[in-house]
C-alpha cells in the first residue's frame, strides 16, 4: 500500500526540518515537493505563528530559517508522530 498524500501536518514538519539549516525558496519547494502556491501557503502562516524566519544571504538571496519557537513545534510533531508510531 502506498503512503498516498501527505495531510498538512507532514507538510509542515517537512518545512520545519528542512529550514533547520537555512534554505532558499526554490530549494524549499523542490525538496519538501510542493507546488509553488502551496509553498507560498505554508510559508505564510509559518512567518505568521512565527515558525521560521525570512532573511537574506550576503548575495541578496531569501533564505528561510527554523526559529526557536519552530524547532519546539518540531520536537512536538516528531514526538506525537512517534507515539502514534507513524
Amino acid at each position: 500500500m502506498g503512503r498516498g498524500r501527505r495531510g498538512e501536518v507532514q507538510i509542515l514538519t517537512d518545512i520545519l526540518t528542512l529550514s533547520l539549516k537555512g534554505v532558499k525558496a526554490t530549494h524549499l519547494m523542490y525538496k519538501a515537493n510542493l507546488s509553488y502556491s502551496t509553498l507560498q501557503r505554508y510559508l505564510s502562516v509559518a512567518l505568521k505563528q512565527g515558525l521560521i524566519t525570512k532573511t537574506r544571504n550576503d548575495d541578496g538571496s531569501v533564505v528561510y530559517c527554523i526559529t526557536e519557537k519552530g524547532k519546539l513545534v518540531l520536537e512536538k510533531l516528531k514526538d506525537v508522530k512517534y507515539a502514534l508510531h507513524f
